[in-house]
C-alpha cells in the first residue's frame, strides 16, 4: 500500500494552527496578513518535516493557473546546437515552480497545430513557440488563446506577441569592430552574403541584420568591405568554394564569415593558397558553433545566446502572463538579447 499523502491539515495540526493560516503562510500571504513570524515559522518546519507538497490540482482550480507552460519548437529539443535554448527555459521555469512541457514538430504544420491545440487541451498558462534558426513565421490560428511568445522567430504580419531574438544587428557591429579595432581597414571581405541586403540566402534573417550592422560599423569608421561572395548555404564547403573563388582573383587582409561552418571551409581555402590565419588573412565569424574552439588557429567568433534566450523567453511570458489590457491592436514588443563575442587566435594586425 502506498503512503498516503501529507495534507494541508496535517502541517496545520502540527504547527498548532487553523489549517486556513497553514494555507496563507504556504501561499506567502503571511506577513501581508499580519500572522506572527513565530507561527509562520512553526508552519514551514511542520511543512518541511512533514515534507509536505501542495495538491496541484487543488491549486489550479482555486486560482485558474495550471503551473504548466508549453514550449513547441520545430528542432530545437533534438538539436545538440540550439538545445540550451530548453535548458534556459527549464531553469527559469523550474526557478518559479512550473513544470515545461515539450514538444517538436519537425517543422511539420499539421504536427504543429496538433501540439499547440494539446497544449490548449491542457490548460498550460502559456506557450513558448520556438525556432531553430531566426526566421519570421506565420503565426498559427489559435496561438493567442492563452498567452504566448515567440522564441528565434518574429511574426510575418503585425501580431500582438512579443518576439525573444538574438540581438544579430549589433553582432554585426561587433564582428566588423573585432577586425577594425586590430587595425584593418583595407581587404576586408564578407564570405556568406552582401555586398547588400538582398544579396544573402532565401529567407535568412540572420543575414540581412548581420550584415546591416556591419556596414553600419564599417561605415562609421569611414571603411567599405572590399568584396562580397554570397553562400547559398552556410555550410563548409560553401565556404571553401567562395574563398577559393576569392583566392583565385586577389588576396583579402580579413573575412568576415556570416557563420562559423563557413569559416572552415574559408580555413581550408586559406591553406590550400598556402595563407596562414591569422598572420596572413584574419578571420572574424559567427555562432560560436563547437568547431570553433576546436579549429586551429581558434575562431574569433560571435556567439549564439541560447541558454539566455531561453530564459528570457520564459521571462517574459510571465510578463505576458501578468498583463491586465486586452488590446489586439497592439504590436508584440521585439526583446534583443546580446550576442557575446568570443576572442580567441584568428585575428591580428594587418601585415
Amino acid at each position: 500500500m502506498s503512503p498516503r499523502r501529507v495534507t494541508l491539515a496535517d502541517v496545520a495540526k502540527i504547527a498548532g494552527v487553523s489549517p486556513t493560516t497553514a494555507s496563507l503562510v504556504l501561499s506567502g500571504r503571511g506577513r501581508e496578513l499580519r500572522i506572527s513570524h513565530d507561527v509562520e515559522q512553526r508552519v514551514i518546519k511542520a511543512a518541511d518535516e512533514l515534507q509536505y507538497r501542495p495538491n496541484i490540482v487543488s491549486v489550479g482550480l482555486r486560482t485558474g493557473t495550471t503551473r504548466t507552460i508549453g514550449f513547441v519548437s520545430d528542432t530545437v529539443a533534438t538539436s545538440r546546437l540550439a538545445g540550451d535554448m530548453i535548458k534556459g527555459a527549464l531553469e527559469a521555469a523550474r526557478e518559479r515552480g512550473v513544470m515545461l512541457f515539450i514538444g517538436e514538430t519537425e517543422g511539420e504544420s499539421e504536427l504543429e497545430r496538433h501540439l499547440l491545440q494539446a497544449m490548449h487541451d491542457r490548460q498550460v498558462d502559456g506557450i513558448i513557440l520556438a525556432s531553430m534558426f531566426t526566421r519570421t513565421i506565420k503565426v498559427p490560428k489559435g496561438m493567442t488563446a492563452a498567452p504566448a511568445v515567440l522564441l528565434n522567430a518574429r511574426p510575418r504580419q503585425p501580431s500582438p506577441l512579443p518576439s525573444v531574438v538574438p540581438d544579430e544587428i549589433e553582432a554585426g557591429r561587433t564582428a566588423a569592430r573585432v577586425l577594425l579595432d586590430a587595425g584593418h581597414r583595407d581587404g576586408i571581405h564578407l564570405i556568406g552574403a552582401g555586398p547588400g541586403t538582398r544579396n544573402i540566402p532565401t529567407g535568412s534573417v540572420a543575414a540581412v541584420e548581420r550584415l546591416v550592422g556591419i556596414r553600419e560599423e564599417l561605415g562609421a569608421a569611414g571603411v567599405k568591405p572590399a568584396g562580397a561572395r554570397v553562400c547559398r548555404d552556410w555550410l563548409p564547403e560553401y565556404g571553401l568554394e567562395a574563398t577559393r573563388a576569392l583566392l583565385e582573383t586577389e588576396r583579402p587582409r580579413a573575412l568576415i564569415c556570416f557563420n562559423d561552418r563557413i569559416a572552415l571551409g574559408a580555413y581550408q581555402a586559406l591553406d590550400d593558397f598556402g595563407l596562414k590565419v591569422p598572420a596572413d588573412v584574419s578571420v572574424v565569424s559567427f555562432d560560436d558553433h563547437p568547431i570553433a574552439a576546436w579549429m586551429r588557429p581558434k575562431l574569433t567568433t560571435v556567439a549564439l545566446p541560447h541558454y539566455e534566450l531561453g530564459r528570457a523567453a520564459v521571462d517574459v511570458l510571465f510578463s505576458e502572463m501578468g498583463r491586465d489590457d486586452e488590446d489586439p491592436g497592439r504590436e508584440g514588443e521585439v526583446h534583443r538579447i546580446p550576442m557575446p563575442v568570443r576572442l580567441r587566435e584568428s585575428v591580428a594586425p594587418p601585415a
